[in-house]
């Protein structure tokens, strides 16, 4: 086994890893190792007794023969197994079942092909720290490098990636490997992990040796030869493959701040006058849930902004909730807690903040943290650690503290004259069919109190994230970061499982749409019910709004006003259609979707949208 690991602190998992790769850790070969040759036991179960014993309930899939042993272990083992039509979708669901539940998401995939269909599910899950276990069928370890079928260099494609890589080399690696792989998800800074499953680990011995070893003796000194040396590989291959070993999780390594950071802390927010809190998708990961992490931002009082999966932590009106208007708050505020929010271009680079400003940055991984304060703004305290656990200690040490009102009611009035302008533009007609700002407003008004949220799409999305509000914590789920699109079908088929008794709601664009359509198949056969609502204007709307003032061609921007929900309809599911005929019945549409929903069927409601100047001057590239 390789382990290929990145030299960040805290990642738990990477010296048992590398203890493995010195031949010094358990499951390695040693004299008493023995092979059972009768057995008809395969290294697929070894993979579901592993992730049995962590939790994970959910696999996803597209199926492979180079994976066909752990799916069918899985299956047997009560874990569920759920395949999709492209692999990106099937890392997409494991990232949504990471997010919403703390665990680490699930996906396998074939040799080749399947493992690079992932590639930009994985980076997005990167990007995002999602902890995220890709299981990768790869050739045989006898053929590697001698043009076997679907057989790369997958080792090197994924190191970028991920943090842990692995390749198992014998089946009694398979388990100790696994569960570095499941520590290192999750420790640290959270994040994808590779562990390659070569095809002669995961089947049973007497299938090895068919294909490995000659079924009659050869003839020859240089025959015999060979077929020694191919019966010791493939002996070294099974020996102790099947003797007793650990499969739980091992313990995992979560920085902390350290008492005197956190009174640090304490003591500048203390004196502020216009503190300001901007809560970022660390703040949600385990070990603080999220009715803690609430009650420490209640105590603490301070106004915030939400961000990432930290949207909907404080329902839907909260009164310390502020969300328009960030930047004039941000150059107003004397003191600002950045907790799991990065300088990075959602901050301009760090360019937003005033340079009178205290910052306190809180993050699990450093590089992130101070990213771009060497140019932009700089750090009055830096704070690698849990930004949950922060919180909580930081509302702690300043139990009973009060700020002024009239900082807090300053930013809700500003609130206020923000969203009435919203409503403004909701009233205003459009040159055809419905105006997407009032359609939204009705979604807004009809989304109930147990809906999880999923969103995919450019511009009709970027208007939804200033008038749709999730109704509590973990019931938002966008791409984060990377700006992926064609997350929405995984993202709703991982949500949907982890919540069955959940509304999931996704908001596409029409251009999004695109790469989720053939999910509705998966949808239907496994009986997963969502709504699909889609802003269709015909067109990548956000990359035009820019392209054609600025180079004077709206070239490759247009699509049709295509009948989505027809579509969806041969694919088995429900669609449905609004339009400028239908104006009067969005909410009744709307309903009726849910319906439909609750008796079991997903839906497409295909909604006709015209164009608006709601997100003139927004960020495109």
């Amino acid at each position: 086994m390789q382990p290929d690991l990145d030299s960040r602190p805290g990642v738990g998992g990477q010296a048992r890893a590398r203890a493995l790769a010195r031949g010094e850790g358990p499951g390695l070969w040693r004299g008493s190792c023995t092979v059972d040759k009768a057995s008809i036991r395969h290294g697929g179960e070894n993979v579901a007794a592993v992730l049995r014993a962590h939790g994970v309930r959910f696999l996803f899939t597209l199926v492979g023969g180079h994976i066909s042993p752990l799916l069918v272990a899985c299956e047997k083992l009560g874990i569920r197994v759920v395949d999709t039509r492209h692999e990106v979708t099937a890392v997409f669901a494991a990232d949504a079942v990471a997010r919403l539940t703390g665990t680490v998401g699930v996906v396998a995939v074939t040799a080749g092909p399947g493992l690079t269909n992932t590639v930009t599910a994985v980076k997005n899950a990167q990007i995002a720290q999602s902890p995220v276990l890709l299981l990768g069928g790869a050739a045989s370890t006898l053929l590697q490098n001698r043009g076997a079928l679907q057989a790369i260099d997958q080792m090197s494609l994924f190191r970028p990636l991920c943090k842990f890589c692995a390749s198992v080399q014998r089946v009694r690696e398979i388990i100790p490997t696994l569960r570095a792989a499941m520590a290192a998800a999750q420790s640290g800074t959270p994040g994808p992990v590779f562990v390659e499953l070569p095809i002669d680990v995961l089947y049973p011995y007497f299938m090895v040796q068919k294909e490995m070893v000659p079924a009659k003796p050869p003839k020859g000194l240089v025959g015999q030869g060979v077929s020694w040396y191919l019966e010791n590989y493939l002996a070294n291959l099974f020996a102790g493959a099947w003797e007793p070993q650990p499969e739980g999780p091992l313990p995992l390594d979560i920085p902390q701040a350290s008492p005197q950071q956190v009174q640090r802390c304490v003591e500048i927010l203390s004196r502020a006058k216009r503190p300001l809190v901007l809560l970022g998708s660390q703040a949600l990961l385990p070990p603080t849930p999220s009715d803690k992490l609430r009650v420490a931002v209640e105590t603490l009082g301070v106004p915030c902004f939400l961000g990432g999966m930290a949207r909907g932590l404080l329902g839907r009106s909260h009164p310390l909730h502020i969300r328009q208007n960030r930047s004039a708050a941000l150059k107003k505020a004397d003191v600002v807690v950045l907790a799991g929010t990065v300088c990075d271009f959602r901050l301009s680079y760090g360019r937003v903040l005033s340079r009178s400003s205290k910052i306190i940055i809180v993050n699990r991984n450093r590089k992130e943290m101070l990213m771009n304060s060497d140019m932009f703004w700089k750090p009055q305290e830096a704070v690698q650690g849990d930004v949950g656990s922060f919180m909580v200690k930081l509302a702690q040490g300043l139990q009973g503290q009060t700020w002024a009102s009239d900082w807090a009611e300053e930013l809700r009035q500003a609130d206020r004259q923000k969203e009435q302008t919203f409503r403004e533009k909701a009233s205003m007609p459009v040159a055809e069919h419905l105006n997407p700002v009032r359609v939204l407003q009705l979604v807004e008004e009809t989304l109930p109190d147990n809906s999880i949220l999923v969103v995919d799409g450019g511009d009709f999305v970027g208007t939804a994230a200033h008038l749709v509000q999730p109704r509590g914590p973990l019931r938002w789920l966008d791409p984060g970061a990377f700006g992926t699109l064609g997350v929405g079908a995984g993202f709703a088929l991982g949500a949907k499982l982890c919540q069955p008794d959940a509304e999931v709601w996704c908001l596409f664009g029409d251009g999004a749409f695109g790469y989720s359509l053939i999910e509705f198949d998966t949808f239907v056969r496994h009986k997963i019910p969502v709504m699909a609502l889609i802003g269709n204007d015909a067109g990548w709307t956000q990359i035009s709004r820019e392209q054609v003032p600025c180079l004077g061609s709206n070239v490759a921007c247009g699509l049709a006003y295509t009948g989505y929900h027809k579509a969806a309809m041969g694919l088995g599911a429900q669609g449905l259609l609004l339009s400028r005929e239908s104006e009067d019945q969005v909410v009744k549409v709307l309903h009726d979707a849910q319906q439909q929903c609750q008796d079991g069927h997903p839906v497409v409601v295909n909604i006709l949208i015209g164009r608006t100047d709601f997100r003139d001057g927004s960020i495109a590239v």
